[in-house]
């Protein structure tokens, strides 16, 4: 069938309902909503048979969904309505919710339901719930949409002849009045609740140290205590704050968006205080010491017999030089370690996306920090490559993207859990990109198929990647239980008979490479192109990093997501 996918950008459940229709031979365009005009063009041009919103935060004008059928994706159960619909799930504790695939019409969110599909909500932030539970649900419905739709015998029913348990109107979006946090005598709960309600957007308005920040993602503090609304201590780029009773931690800030300027970007707390954070003590976590606690750490290693977990969970899977860097000494305190089996990720969102462009756009010279970045990024992946003595698998419970993904081929294995998106790619970001990628990608799928994934620059599910070898293993499970899956897999792969013998071949392999061209070699090459890129300020990586990072609106849709015809990965 051919399907438009129609939505406000090609975020992560638009880029997964675009792999999975793939992967079932259908042939789709995309349209990135930038006006009625021009979403009247795309249609003259395409002719679709279908068109599918997974996320669209417009209305589809009258004309257009009278003529076509316009399926909605939207993230709540039937009967609810509005452009908030998660925000006031988390904030309200609802411990299940939904997704509904419903026909566009004059009421927004109001149309004929043609699939549904109900999930937990577990204690996790909008965005992770977004991309995970939320996606899961809304893979499904749609798939089911699409197939009721091709087979012409179903008719979708109206909203009102169904069961449901949400109110049956709309809700307004969400007002920074009831995030607002308020320190005098919100609980850690509450103010956690809250947080994790806005935690990538909007954010949380708030006032201290003499301006306005959103508050971006949160965690409680189970030792650290002070006077409600105090600034404590700092840890890894994150402050903590005082609670009436506790504390929560609070890895990224943005600041207020001043009238005429830009919008500025999410930075690490601390980064974001620079010229105004008074003295605090520096809160340490040893990431080996994982007792359980309930604090924040964004690295942390444990080991159950001859495996060794070391998981990392960066807010938006992107990696800043100081977070490449301390992951490397996690790793190679890990590889210290008497284990055969070192697991990397495992946790349940974003395994890496590569390189901080936030960090880099704020520097003083972000040539100079995008090299250091792309340095610190390599050194880590140099460190996987040539670990020798035990096996190493990346766990991807959620999404990677460029430099993240080649950091995950790294390992002897890649682990997916169903319904991860990998997008193995640069382009797009006007790099060549690094990371060794010249020598890992083409070893696991051919120079053939690297060269296509690199330039298409497309979305590849999971099941797609097991296909082509770009991934080991697929992991059924959900979002919750994919970290002791997880375990259970890499315990028994710990206590395979063969486990020495493939350590030894995976050490004669890496010889053989070595001897053939050396790692240094593809080092160089790549960043011999990377660093002319960085050091040139009319490089287009420099004007796409600024549009990415400000979230400037996309004026038309990309040329690639056009006309991407049927064929299978």
């Amino acid at each position: 069938m051919h399907i438009l996918l129609l939505a406000s950008a090609f975020n992560s459940l638009t880029q997964r309902a675009h792999a999975e229709l793939r992967d079932r031979g259908h042939r789709l365009d995309v349209h990135l909503a930038s006006g009625d005009d021009a979403l009247r063009a795309a249609l003259r041009d395409c002719e679709p048979e279908l068109v599918i919103a997974p996320m669209l935060k417009r209305a589809i004008p009258e004309d257009v969904w009278q003529a076509y059928t316009c399926l909605i994706v939207h993230p709540g159960p039937v009967g609810d309505r509005g452009p908030s619909s998660l925000d006031w799930a988390i904030s309200e504790g609802t411990d299940r919710w939904g997704v509904t695939v419903l026909q566009a019409n004059g009421e927004m969110d109001a149309g004929d339901v043609w699939a549904e599909a109900d999930f937990p909500v577990p204690p996790v932030g909008k965005s992770d719930l977004y991309r995970n539970e939320v996606s899961d649900a809304a893979s499904a419905a749609v798939l089911q949409a699409v197939d009721r739709f091709a087979s012409g015998a179903y008719s979708p029913r109206p909203q009102a002849e169904g069961q449901h348990t949400a109110v049956a109107a709309p809700r307004p979006r969400y007002p920074q009045g009831l995030r607002r946090i308020h320190w005098a005598w919100d609980s850690t709960a509450t103010v956690v609740r809250k947080l994790r309600a806005a935690d990538s957007s909007p954010g949380v308005l708030d006032e201290f140290l003499g301006d306005e920040w959103y508050l971006h993602g949160g965690c409680p503090e189970d030792e650290l205590k002070g006077y409600p609304g105090e600034l404590l201590a700092t840890r890894a780029g994150a402050i903590c704050r005082a609670t009436v009773d506790g504390a929560v931690w609070i890895p990224e800030l943005r600041p207020r968006r001043a009238p005429g300027e830009p919008r500025p970007c999410k930075l690490p707390a601390v980064q974001a205080l620079s010229d105004r954070l008074p003295a605090l003590p520096e809160s340490t976590f040893v990431p080996a010491a994982d007792d359980g606690r309930r604090t924040w750490s964004d690295i942390r290693y444990r080991e159950e017999g001859a495996v060794g977990f070391l998981s990392f969970s960066f807010p938006g899977g992107a990696m800043s030089t100081s977070h490449c860097r301390r992951l490397l000494d996690a790793y190679w305190a890990a590889c210290s370690r008497p284990t055969s089996v070192l697991v990397l990720g495992g946790t349940r969102d974003f395994f890496s996306n590569g390189i901080h462009l936030n960090v880099i756009d704020a520097a003083d010279d972000p040539g100079a920090e995008s090299w250091a970045n792309i340095n610190a990024m390599n050194d880590l992946v140099e460190a996987i490559l040539t670990t020798t003595d035990r096996l190493v698998v990346s766990a991807l419970g959620g999404n990677a993207a460029a430099g993240g993904a080649m950091l995950a081929l790294a390992a002897d294995e890649v682990w997916c859990r169903a319904g991860v998106v990998l997008n193995p790619h640069y382009r797009l970001m006007g790099l060549h990109g690094s990371e060794y990628w010249t020598y890992t990608l083409p070893r696991r799928v051919g120079v053939e198929v690297a060269d296509r994934l690199t330039h298409e620059a497309l979305p590849v599910s999971a099941s797609a990647g097991l296909r082509m070898e770009l991934v080991d293993r697929l992991v059924e499970c959900c979002p919750q239980d994919f970290p002791r899956e997880v375990a259970r897999l890499a315990v028994r792969l710990a206590k395979s008979s063969g486990i020495q013998e493939r350590i030894a071949a995976k050490k004669q392999a890496r010889e053989r490479d070595e001897s053939a061209k050396p790692l240094s070699l593809y080092r160089t090459e790549e960043l011999t192109v990377m660093l002319h890129t960085f050091s040139d300020p009319d490089a287009p990586y420099h004007a796409l990093r600024r549009a990415f990072v400000h979230k400037q609106p996309t004026v038309m849709t990309p040329s690639h997501l056009t006309g991407v015809g049927a064929a299978r990965q």
